[in-house]
C-alpha cells in the first residue's frame, strides 16, 4: 500500500475514512457542524439571529449514576434560587 499512514509495526494502513482529511471526528466537532447548519438555515428562513443559548455547558451522560446526579440537580436547583445572592 502507498500514501497511507504508517502504523506501529511499520506497515502502511489505508485511510478508509469517508471524511475529508483534516476534518475532526469528535462529538464537539459534530455538534459544532450541526449548530452551524441550523444557524444558517434559521438566518435564511426566519428573522432570528440568536438561536443558541450562550455559555451553555454541554455534558455527555455516560452512566446511570451521572444521569441521576444531573436529574436531581435539574429538579432541585430552582429551590435554591431564592438563596442565590448573584441572581
Amino acid at each position: 500500500m502507498h500514501n497511507g499512514a504508517k502504523n506501529v509495526s511499520g506497515n502502511r494502513a489505508k485511510n478508509v475514512s469517508p471524511l475529508p482529511h483534516g476534518t475532526s471526528r469528535t462529538v464537539g466537532s459534530i455538534v459544532r457542524g450541526f449548530k452551524i447548519g441550523v444557524t444558517k438555515w434559521f438566518i435564511k428562513n426566519y428573522d432570528i439571529k440568536n438561536i443558541w443559548q450562550r455559555n451553555y455547558y454541554e455534558h455527555i451522560i455516560r452512566d446511570e449514576n451521572a444521569y441521576q446526579n444531573i436529574s436531581n440537580y435539574i429538579q432541585n436547583n430552582p429551590l435554591s434560587w431564592e438563596k442565590d445572592k448573584f441572581r
